[in-house]
């Protein structure tokens, strides 16, 4: 049976994220730096002649209609594709974290089964289906780290450093309509220009780059997130206690820190039970970069 197995789905971190405005269809308009991290969930596609679909999971149960089936119908429909596919989902990144995992997983799968099942689709008609499932997908299909637009479809490629980054993730997640729905949500910040973020970011010869780049600015969601769970409060904190200056990532409840060394075993020890507490590198591109012309 034809098949593609270990594609990996990687989770990304939001440097920053702004709210400029608001649409009058009451989409927000972003401005963000979407950063590729080496978190992963992993994909197993084989491929099935009788035209169904099917997804089997391998560790954390999903819901029984997501994102990567979503994406498959998607893809099955628009190529008019009598092939079907049985999905296998190793499922690590975690979920209402602000990490941008059920939208990395879609875009793995758009690009697996654009190659199993022969379609040749280019990658921007890969990003035309991928911006109907989520705003995140068309950023994890273009592959590379980028400052990021509008509601997520304006991607410009970015070069960032090398660097380490401890990323805690509580029990508790976050609903990202409940923060975009909040009132005192700031929603009219100042628009930046993204010339003062990749100037930094692309002189890779100029001292104390990663202060520079990784502490650019601010997350707009944070207030909001900390006042409806307390834990991104918390998960903060601890990452202070660790001499770590931490922030929010996304519109969930995992927060982030550059590390300037790797965190003691100990140390990782000590953080609440049910946290999930990883130390992860960034990505220069996706893995399946160029996977789709």
């Amino acid at each position: 049976m034809k098949a593609i197995y270990d594609l990996p789905a990687p989770a990304k971190l939001n440097l920053f994220l702004h709210i400029a405005g608001r649409r009058d269809d009451g989409y927000h308009l972003l401005q963000s730096v979407f950063m590729l991290i080496d978190w992963c969930d992993t994909l197993h596609v084989e491929l099935r002649r009788d035209g169904q679909l099917s997804r089997e999971d391998l560790t954390t149960e999903l819901p029984a209609d997501d994102l990567i089936l979503r994406a498959a119908r998607a893809l099955q429909a628009h190529a008019g594709s009598g092939q079907g596919a049985h999905i296998g989902v190793a499922k690590h990144v975690p979920a209402q974290a602000g990490m941008g995992g059920g939208s990395s997983d879609a875009a793995t799968c758009l690009l697996a089964l654009n190659r199993l099942w022969n379609l040749n689709l280019p990658l921007f008609r890969l990003a035309q289906i991928g911006l109907k499932l989520g705003a995140d997908v068309p950023f994890f299909l273009g592959g590379r780290n980028a400052w990021v637009e509008g509601i997520g479809e304006e991607i410009r490629p970015v070069t960032l450093p090398s660097a380490r980054f401890a990323v805690v993730k509580p029990p508790e997640g976050l609903d990202t309509r409940l923060i975009f729905s909040a009132t005192d949500l700031e929603r009219s910040t100042p628009v930046a220009i993204i010339s003062s973020f990749a100037a930094d970011s692309e002189r890779h010869e100029a001292p104390n780059l990663g202060n520079k780049v990784f502490d650019f600015s601010h997350n707009d969601l944070q207030p909001v997130a900390q006042r409806l769970c307390p834990a991104v409060t918390d998960a903060i904190e601890w990452l202070g206690a660790q001499g770590l200056k931490a922030r929010m990532t996304g519109s969930g409840s995992s927060v982030f820190a550059r590390m300037e060394q790797t965190l003691h075993e100990a140390e990782l020890a000590e953080a609440p039970k049910g946290w999930q507490v990883r130390q992860c590198s960034n990505l220069a591109v996706h893995p399946l970069v160029g996977w789709a012309a």
